[in-house]
């Protein structure tokens, strides 16, 4: 009996590998270097939430590697200096990759970090210096750039609309704005010549007032079709309320940084109102897979998306998660050079290409909305022909 028992103690131990429980692999940390209070807090908040799905769908489908992923949060107060601090401490907690605002001046104090500890960098950034230009060959966005959508703006405008003549109004705050309006200008020029943009004017968006603006348009001896408007709330749409107060009542066109219609009841019956932006969240994008985005984003947040930015967060990890898989490797050089592969790659924002020298998009469509008699709605998707990111 002694015998048995220590035969059948052996057979046990012999087995044990086999009939112990099998440990998974230790979780694979990202960083949210974000603006969680401040007031850059609105303009995050959709991205930090669309992130989340994404990561949470690809953890529901077994994680990363054999990993889950771990998101590490630093709020950085809607201040752009505390970016490296939280650079610092997200990658000392061990992340992989790391979120930072959709704003090169919020993002590049992180980002900067980032790239010296050989980490990616993520965002939604429309200037492209968020690349390998301006940070590193670790950082990617996953916006169109700004010159390009002004571009789109101009083109959409002579070609979809037959408009001829434009005035552009900037506000002259951020350099999202400065580029938009600019790369408009250049591109309608071209189009349709010089004497057709009717007037350039500036302003800054904590301005209460923009009456001597107004004055200069409603002065003019022929009225533009259009005016081009760069700017973000709030001083974007008092600008409109002055615009429309005053009779100036032709469209206005503006970029992303106008998405959303969280703003659009301070304009009583908004009309005449286009925004380029990242897809429809009131599902009647032409993408019918962009409407299946903001439907599962509803689903898990009990709520309509704010902005179009949600499917930039949950892209930006798609994007990742598909060079992580392509590379089999969590490593900085190794996943770069993945996501240098990328052409059309088909994420749910949209077809995305990357090059070792460009990580923004050029020539990928973007969806123009309307707003009019105060609801909104899709146009469709266009794409720019001709983009001068100089």
């Amino acid at each position: 009996m002694k015998r048995l028992g220590k035969a059948i103690t052996m057979s046990l131990a012999a087995l044990g590998c086999a009939i112990a429980p099998s440990h998974a692999a230790d979780p694979v940390k990202v960083g949210f270097v974000m603006s969680y209070s401040g007031w850059f807090q609105p303009i995050d908040a959709s991205s930090i939430n669309g992130a989340l799905l994404a990561i949470k769908e690809i953890n529901a489908k077994g994680g990363l590697l054999g990993s889950q992923i771990e998101v590490v949060k630093f709020d950085n107060k809607s201040e752009p200096p505390l970016g490296a601090d939280g650079a610092v401490e997200v990658i000392g907690k061990g992340a992989k990759a790391i979120l930072f605002p959709s704003d090169f001046d919020f993002g590049a104090p992180g980002a900067f970090i980032a790239q010296q500890s050989n980490v990616v960098s993520l965002s939604g950034a429309s200037d492209p210096k968020f690349g390998v230009t301006g940070i590193g060959p670790y950082a990617y966005s996953i916006s169109n750039a700004a010159q390009s959508q002004g571009a789109l703006l101009a083109e959409w405008a002579y070609k979809e609309k037959g408009w001829r003549s434009s005035y552009v109004l900037l506000d002259n705050t951020i350099s999202f704005t400065k580029s938009l309006c600019g790369s408009f200008s250049k591109r309608w020029k071209e189009l349709a010549g010089d004497a057709a943009l009717a007037g350039e004017d500036t302003f800054l968006n904590g301005d209460p007032s923009v009456s001597a603006q107004v004055t200069r348009i409603t002065s003019l001896s022929a009225k533009p079709d259009f005016v081009v408007l760069c700017s973000y709330a709030p001083g974007g749409p008092s600008a409109i309320r002055q615009l429309r107060a005053a009779g100036i009542d032709q469209p206005i066109l503006t970029g992303e940084s106008m998405d959303g219609d969280y703003w659009a009841g301070t304009v009583p019956n908004l009309s005449n109102f286009f925004v380029a932006n990242y897809g429809s969240t009131y599902g009647d994008d032409p993408d019918a897979s962009v409407n299946d985005f903001f439907k599962r984003y509803e689903a898990e947040y009990g709520q309509k998306s704010d902005t179009s930015y949600s499917i930039r967060g949950y892209s930006l990890f798609q994007a990742w998660a598909k060079a992580v898989d392509k590379a089999g490797s969590f490593d900085a050089d190794k996943v770069s050079a993945a996501l240098d592969s990328f052409t059309k790659e088909p994420l749910a924002i949209g077809p995305t290409t990357y090059t070792p020298q460009l990580h923004i998009q050029t020539t990928r469509p973007m969806t123009i909305l309307q707003s009019q008699g105060g609801k909104f709605s899709a146009v469709g998707k266009f794409a720019p022909e001709t983009v001068h990111l100089d």
